[in-house]
């Protein structure tokens, strides 16, 4: 017997999953119980599988077991995000062409090869963080998203020309504008392929898809030429991640191609620039509502230990995880908590669900990085899933977590936030991830240590 869910048409479902995504799941959950159908992406004329959640760690780990074969985590999403990420993609592959792209790509981005990121992330925080406004508020989220992208383009992408970071900084954020990119993921294919190979559509500016399509078409024109300038003037002791790529050869011998090489690019750019800011607005807008764990951060950062703020930025991202959930679509049935999933559906783990469990986190709702310490530390550990699970847990992970570590040290080393409303911010789906409602809006005044540290310049 397949799972139970609502009879609900899914145009309707999808509007309440947009007004309120977090009571969606919860309600979900609460009438139908840890296995539950939810029409996610299934939207007017679509026809794409069922969809079937998962709420609670042992039940996810089952569908991250299909990574090894009965499943498909590409096809989930390959139609949708082929326009902005391309054919070549880690999010949109599978079978061999994955676990090829996913072995070139693991050695650059594993923790100990971007260990040396730290000081020049810290740079990019510092410099960025001086310029904000002071005494009246803004978006934090949006500062977060600017210091992000230059951490791809400098680190990732391994751009120094100031002309070219120049011209990249402006159209890269265009690749991820609702009005562009999302436009496209979410037409029917036949209908996407007619307005990309449209000459005469693609000049009528007020179109959505425009701007976005001119922004990549100018992405793509700067990236295969700094591609080609690599491979004709390679340079030793470089340690950007494109670099590493352009050196990296398969079992087989082969290196990758440009159109790879770009596609993962952007992929790192999507994948990595949008979710780690939004995953750092979420910590400190929990931070801001938790006066005594943010003091205590500020008293262990300034012994300079981490171990605390480790555990704060695990409990941001559990109380407020960036992606709801992360689908494979199956090969043969699977067996999920008493009920059968056809071949031919898709299933994910209901990530908001997994991450409130009361049996792995007691009082879900409180902000209480401690339980990432002593007896409760397995349980809360094995729940704790932002980056996914499985072979394919993010690739770019522990990247994102040394931006994180940086990025909130330098903050806290220079300023003092307060947060405009004492109210949490609530979730809202913007394009596939969850973001604070007012972008975590904050008023920054500078610290008193670095105050004065200035004066006496």
């Amino acid at each position: 017997m397949p799972p139970p869910g609502s009879v609900i048409p899914s145009p309707i479902q999808v509007v309440r999953l947009v007004r309120d995504p977090i009571r969606f799941f919860e309600d979900r959950r609460r009438r139908y119980g840890p296995v539950f159908r939810a029409p996610v992406f299934r939207i007017g004329w679509f026809s794409r599988p069922k969809e079937v959640f998962v709420a609670t760690a042992e039940l996810a780990e089952r569908i991250y077991a299909t990574d090894a074969g009965g499943g498909r985590a590409g096809e989930t999403r390959r139609d949708f995000m082929a326009p902005a990420v391309g054919e070549h993609s880690l999010l949109s592959l599978d079978h061999e062409p994955w676990q090829r792209h996913r072995k070139l790509l693991t050695p650059p981005l594993r923790a100990k090869a971007i260990a040396g990121y730290r000081d020049e992330i810290d740079r990019i925080a510092a410099q960025n963080i001086s310029q904000w406004p002071v005494g009246r508020p803004f978006a934090l989220r949006d500062r977060m998203q600017e210091i992000t992208l230059e951490v791809i383009m400098r680190l990732v992408f391994g751009i120094t020309d100031t002309q070219r970071l120049d011209q990249l900084r402006p159209l890269l954020p265009t690749l991820a504008d609702p009005g562009g990119p999302y436009t496209l993921m979410l037409m029917p294919t036949a209908a996407r392929d007619r307005i990309l190979g449209s000459r005469l559509l693609r000049r009528i500016r007020f179109l959505p898809t425009t701007r976005f399509l001119a922004a990549r078409d100018a992405v793509d024109t700067l990236l295969y030429e700094e591609i080609a300038r690599r491979r004709s003037e390679p340079q030793e002791n470089t340690t950007d991640v494109l670099s590493r790529l352009l050196a990296a050869r398969d079992d087989n011998g082969r290196p990758m191609t440009d159109q790879e090489l770009r596609d993962e690019l952007i992929t790192m750019l999507e994948a990595g620039h949008e979710t780690t800011a939004t995953g750092l607005a979420w910590t400190f807008e929990r931070l801001l509502r938790n006066p005594p764990v943010l003091e205590k951060l500020r008293a262990e950062l300034d012994t300079g230990q981490e171990t605390y703020l480790d555990a704060v930025i695990k409990e941001g991202l559990r109380t407020r995880p960036v992606v709801y959930s992360a689908l494979r679509l199956l090969d043969a049935p699977l067996q999920l908590g008493g009920y059968t999933v056809p071949a031919g559906w898709a299933v994910g783990p209901a990530i908001p669900l997994i991450h409130h469990d009361p049996v792995a986190f007691p009082e879900p709702h409180e902000f209480r990085p401690e339980r990432f310490f002593g007896d409760g530390a397995a349980a809360a550990n094995k729940s704790w899933m932002p980056f996914g699970g499985g072979r394919r847990y993010c690739v770019g992970a522990q990247l994102a977590l040394l931006e994180m570590r940086v990025i909130i040290r330098q903050i806290l080393n220079q300023m003092d936030l307060t947060a405009e409303d004492t109210e949490p911010e609530l979730p809202q789906i913007r394009h596939v991830t969850l973001v604070p409602s007012r972008l975590a809006t904050v008023t920054a005044r500078l610290r008193a240590t670095t105050t004065a540290g200035t004066q006496d310049q």
